[in-house]
């Protein structure tokens, strides 16, 4: 006999769509006999995952207090058509992921009204903001954690409804073909250094810090020119913010362009075949862990929003792939500490053989603290055993 499940799905970014596409799979293989109806905020990833959008989020990421400000008013319509939508459809449960800002307060809203909220990816609430924890306290039935710490540190706050699942990175970072093939199909020499540059995910991430990354390049190919570069552009991103981030170091370094190769929609083969990378802190910090690539972490706002937002940031590190290790495995360059000579030095300190190796090792047993895969099923157990309990569903 099947029963229906009605499930209104939130993500707001890039990484969160990806992570929770992976988990509504995970829920149909886990409760075949259920016939779901996924619907809610749904980027790219959701939508191929059958997601109805009652929005979508393709433009919620929003980096910076003015930026948020301008979006304010799309917001607050999101959340509205959200809002409706669980109500009007009697949603069993409500899974928001990751997105504090909108989904906590969603949460609060969701739960007034009776619908059962599952919290997958915890807010980085030991980071900054820790008051927030008392909207997890009142309105969220299940928190659903990927960091191994994160557990214990809400246990000592009196918070127990949370279950660690591991990252749903692990064991699913792969590229998918080897340095001798992806050197061969890019025109690359494998015999020569590669690094990578990751300007992240978000429109503003690609305007601030890009150029910063191109000046790098040609800071280092004016010491060493048999270094070859390759831009990891987000599946999300598009080429035209590339050349104009190309367009702002022309007169400093002429003919950069055609020294840089642009490949999108393939940062694991190009972190895999990379002897070092600069990487704009987030998940590709993580990626980069699982994959072993010897990095340099990087991030740079606009000064007002640093100004206003790092009294918040309690945390000794900003990189995950530090958080985890508990130590800094790999160099963090924060707003004025990012230059371009600074990282230009850090990453030749990376191309030499015995720091290589050294820094490959650590990133990877980083990597190791955060489990052996299946994250996404895993979860995917938690919420169907939750509803079970709530709704006397059977599988």
């Amino acid at each position: 006999m099947q029963y229906n499940l009605k499930i209104m799905v939130v993500a707001g970014e890039a990484s969160g769509d990806l992570h929770a596409a992976k988990l509504v799979r995970a829920l149909r293989a886990s409760a075949p006999d259920v016939e779901f109806e996924f619907f809610g905020a749904a980027g790219g990833h959701l939508r191929s995952a059958k997601v109805e959008p009652i929005v979508k989020s393709d433009n919620f990421s929003v980096v910076g207090l003015p930026e948020i400000a301008r979006a304010i008013p799309m917001f607050l319509g999101a959340f509205r058509e959200l809002k409706k939508a669980a109500v009007a459809r009697k949603a069993d449960a409500a899974i928001l992921v990751d997105f504090p800002d909108f989904n906590l307060r969603l949460a609060k809203s969701l739960k007034k009204s009776g619908i059962t909220v599952v919290y997958y990816i915890s807010p980085q609430l030991w980071a900054w903001r820790e008051y927030r924890i008392e909207i997890i306290r009142k309105y969220v039935d299940l928190l659903i954690t990927i960091l191994p710490f994160e557990k214990n540190w809400y246990a000592a706050r009196g918070v127990s409804n949370v279950e660690y699942v591991g990252s749903p990175l692990a064991r699913e970072v792969h590229p998918t073909m080897s340095k001798e093939e992806f050197c061969r199909e890019n025109d690359l020499n494998l015999s020569k250094p590669i690094v990578s540059l990751l300007p992240g995910s978000r429109h503003k991430e690609i305007t601030r810090i890009l150029p910063e990354m191109l000046r790098t390049a040609g800071i280092m190919l004016g010491r060493q020119r048999e270094i070859q570069f390759v831009i990891a552009l987000a599946s999300v991103r598009k080429e035209s913010e590339v050349q104009d981030a190309f367009q702002t170091v022309k007169d400093e370094f002429p003919g950069l362009a055609s020294r840089i190769k642009t490949i999108a929609g393939k940062t694991y083969d190009v972190l895999n075949s990379s002897d070092a990378a600069a990487i704009t802190s987030g998940t590709a910090t993580m990626e980069a862990g699982f994959i072993g690539t010897p990095m340099v972490i990087v991030y740079k706002t606009s000064a007002i929003n640093y100004k206003l937002l790092r009294p918040l940031i309690s945390v000794e590190h900003f990189g995950l792939v530090n958080l985890v290790a508990g130590k800094r495995v790999a160099t963090e360059m924060i707003q004025d500490e990012f230059s371009p000579l600074a990282l230009a030095d850090d990453l030749f300190r990376l191309l030499e053989p015995k720091h290589n190796a050294s820094m490959r090792a650590e990133i990877k047993s980083a990597a190791d603290k955060l489990g052996h895969g299946g994250a996404s099923a895993t979860a995917a157990d938690l919420i169907i055993n939750l509803l079970e309990q709530k709704n006397s569903v059977s599988k």
